[in-house]
């Protein structure tokens, strides 16, 4: 253990979860509590869901970072380390615009910074996802994985709760500036990494290259029995959970919750919960297994967005929020280790990382395309009945699993 703790590419893989995990609330949460303080419309900020449309369409342009090298310089520092430091560098940048413009003033540019943001920062998954393939053996992928989380995780309060209530301190182009710094030290991340050995990709046309990279897994998955059920799945588990969550910084506001009180209940006790729900995930895959575990997990998921209820109710009372908060994130944090493991099991060894890159965009379709109408939706049907539909979303994704349950599907014979 002691050895582990001393191993030089696990700290560095706690920093490259701490790079990744950062920029999401930019392009999320925080992005949207800006948005609702500025006084824009329901439908103008259940539209900014589509913002981070990169992450369902990454694996367009994966095939292009994972065979070029950069030349000039950046080729020194070696393929998956020259990239980082372009995206990287890029992806603070974007952030520093997105610190300089205004929800009032400049809503196309505030919008146009953010798309930069999620394409860099879903292009940054890419790169530090191989990395992470190429530099751990398979014994130490468990490690790496839960380095990368906790990095991940505590970047996720910086730039969520800790941006929003620095915001009272130093205005909001001041704590978005902020973090724009914090995102350009994940070049420093990069430059302490060590260049993973691996092949030089083989010089083949582009072409032929997409093909092997993108058409042949998911072919392969294609003729699987089932494969159209597991799709649907995927696309669906997570579409009421994106929907509840892309208006809930506009819901606090409406009912009376001020910045301060929902920094607070977002920061520290969330992250908690997160954490706590991420360790109970993985005891219950040991004991029920994935499939059943990701039932429970999806139900619990339901039953935790009920909780919306409550606090719509509960006339502004902040100990309601601060339940709501660890409660749900537990939940949300419990589905998604059962989730990604489930997503895991599917792939076949031969196209482990684009299978999973592909399963994973097709996990965010449907947060990333209808998450878009949430405020048109809230809207319309008023915040109780909104939060019932988005309950309802998840029945069809946990009877469809069930159904896998009991006829699972199966890899494809090999030609």
């Amino acid at each position: 253990m002691t050895d582990l703790f001393r191993n030089r590419q696990l700290w560095v893989m706690g920093g490259f979860g701490f790079a990744c995990g950062l920029p999401l609330p930019l392009t999320g949460f925080t992005l949207r509590q800006w948005l609702s303080e500025g006084g824009l419309s329901l439908a103008a900020i259940g539209a900014t869901a589509t913002i981070g449309l990169a992450y369902t369409l990454k694996f367009v342009w994966s095939p292009l970072l994972d065979q070029v090298t950069l030349p000039g310089p950046l080729a020194r520092l070696g393929r998956r380390r020259g990239w980082l430091v372009l995206i990287q560098t890029a992806l603070a940048l974007a952030c520093l615009l997105l610190a300089n413009t205004d929800p009032a003033a400049t809503p196309t540019l505030l919008v146009a910074s953010a798309v930069l943001i999620a394409f860099c920062s879903a292009s940054q998954d890419i790169v530090v996802d191989a990395w992470r393939i190429e530099s751990f053996p398979e014994r130490q992928q468990g490690m790496a994985l839960a380095a990368y989380i906790w990095g991940y995780r505590l970047a996720f309060l910086l730039a969520g709760a800790g941006a929003i209530a620095l915001v009272t301190v130093i205005g909001w182009h001041g704590s978005l500036t902020l973090m724009a710094v914090i995102a350009g030290c994940g070049i420093g991340v990069t430059l302490l990494a060590l260049e993973p050995a691996s092949t030089p990709p083989t010089a083949i046309p582009f072409a032929a290259r997409m093909r092997l990279a993108v058409i042949e897994p998911f072919r392969d998955f294609w003729h699987r029995s089932g494969a159209l059920r597991v799709i649907g799945f995927v696309m669906l588990f997570k579409l009421g959970e994106a929907l509840a969550h892309t208006m809930a910084p506009s819901f606090y506001r409406a009912i009376g919750f001020v910045r301060d009180q929902v920094a607070l209940a977002t920061g520290v006790p969330g992250l908690a919960a997160s954490l706590l729900g991420a360790l109970t995930g993985g005891w219950l895959i040991l004991r029920l297994g994935t499939g059943r575990a990701l039932v429970l997990t999806g139900f619990v998921q339901m039953a935790s967005m009920t909780l919306y209820f409550a606090l719509a109710v509960s006339g502004g009372d902040t100990r309601i929020l601060l339940a709501k908060v660890m409660l749900e994130n537990f939940a949300e944090a419990l589905a998604d280790a059962a989730f990604i493991t489930y997503l895991s099991s599917l792939c076949d060894t031969r196209f482990t990382a684009t299978q999973y890159a592909l399963l994973s965009s097709l996990a965010a379709v449907g947060s990333r395309t209808v998450g878009g109408y949430s405020g048109v939706l809230a809207d319309r049907l008023g915040w109780i009945s909104f939060y019932g539909l988005t309950i309802f979303a998840a029945v069809p994704a946990m009877l469809i699993m069930l159904s896998l349950l009991r006829h699972p599907p199966a890899l494809a014979a090999r030609p």
